[in-house]
């Protein structure tokens, strides 16, 4: 079978395969225990881990609990349908968090990206005054904080990317406000003793949505592909989902910081393979720079072996995904944008 043979058919085969567990996903909830809660789970990627961590514990009498307003009733239904609890609350007022229930296992993923250039109040209230709240209310817990690869603004390509030690060089009020929230909870763990792990993730993709799949959109309607922001990190949801749950029982004290995504890749590449797979010439304009928003992913691999979806796959899947119809979120990456403005 065909990369394009294997590729979803459908929404409810896209998010099957979004939310499966694999072996070491299983074992490592196993091996921790207790219940599991993931605030701010109304997102894009929130639905597909909270389902996933459902699949992945046998054990019904241990909660998985998705905390969001909820703005899509739909997702609602799904989640309850899949057995996870659903508890309505907004994570900036201290009055709902405090109302909470304790959970030993936390996937914090609130936050607000798009439209930060025009709200910085609300930029600094979602992404650091919220994880405070969070962060008091879950020491002793252990957290998986999501965090962006953008709290270490563009490095040069020729370096291999950036690493977990290098120092965080925020570009615009996102990359600042996100920092501030890994500051918060690193702050409250130090304090408590608490196990965290700093969860810097690059461009998850879903077929609805992410940097393969605007590449293929524009593949296909014969837009050019700018090449100036010349390489990218991307990663398939579902492993991203994976590894994020894996990532529970690898929190420590201090805090772990871990650059979760795929291998950096040119982007004109990533368009060739989007291209030949499409039976389309991608082209191309712009010249491409020195320097890009991208990881260096050794560490991991030491902390988190894992097999991906190979990206000739999620290429194939996305180019099947555009010519069937599939639905899109109209939430894009921003994957070129450099000068922090989102």
């Amino acid at each position: 079978m065909s990369a394009i043979d294997s590729a979803p058919t459908s929404e409810s085969s896209l998010d099957a395969r979004l939310a499966a567990p694999d072996e070491e996903t299983i074992a490592a909830l196993e091996a921790i225990g207790g219940d599991v809660i993931i605030l701010g789970a109304g997102g894009k990627m929130g639905p597909s881990l909270a389902r996933m961590a459902r699949r992945a514990i046998a054990d019904r009498s241990r909660r998985v609990i998705a905390v969001s307003r909820f703005s899509d009733e739909a997702v609602v239904t799904q989640l309850e349908a899949n057995g996870v609890e659903i508890i309505r609350a907004d994570l900036s007022d201290p009055r709902a968090v405090a109302l909470l229930p304790t959970a030993p296992n936390v996937l914090w993923m609130a936050g607000q990206k798009f439209g930060t250039t025009g709200d910085p109040v609300g930029t600094w209230t979602h992404n650091v005054l919220a994880s405070v709240h969070a962060a008091e209310r879950y020491a002793g817990s252990r957290v998986v904080c999501f965090s962006t690869g953008n709290v270490y603004g563009r490095s040069l390509v020729a370096h291999g990317g950036s690493q977990e030690g290098d120092p965080l060089l925020p570009d615009g009020e996102y990359a600042a406000s996100t920092i501030g929230r890994e500051r918060v909870f690193e702050s409250v763990a130090r304090r408590t003793g608490s196990p965290l792990m700093l969860y810097r993730l690059f461009y998850a993709c879903d077929l609805r949505y992410g940097v393969v799949t605007e590449l293929a959109r524009r593949i296909l309607a014969g837009e050019p592909v700018d090449v100036s922001t010349g390489c990218v990190n991307v990663i398939w949801q579902g492993d991203a989902n994976r590894l994020a749950l894996r990532g529970l029982s690898m929190t420590n004290t201090p805090a772990l910081a871990l650059n979760v995504t795929g291998p950096m890749v040119r982007v004109r590449e990533l368009a060739e393979c989007i291209g030949q797979h499409a039976g389309v010439a991608p082209v191309f304009r712009g010249a491409e720079q020195q320097d890009a928003l991208v990881a260096n992913v050794d560490r991991l691999h030491e902390v988190l072996p894992h097999t991906p979806l190979p990206l000739d796959t999620l290429c194939a899947w996305a180019v099947a995904w555009l010519r069937q119809g599939g639905r899109l979120l109209a939430k894009p990456t921003k994957f070129e944008v450099r000068d922090g403005r989102f």
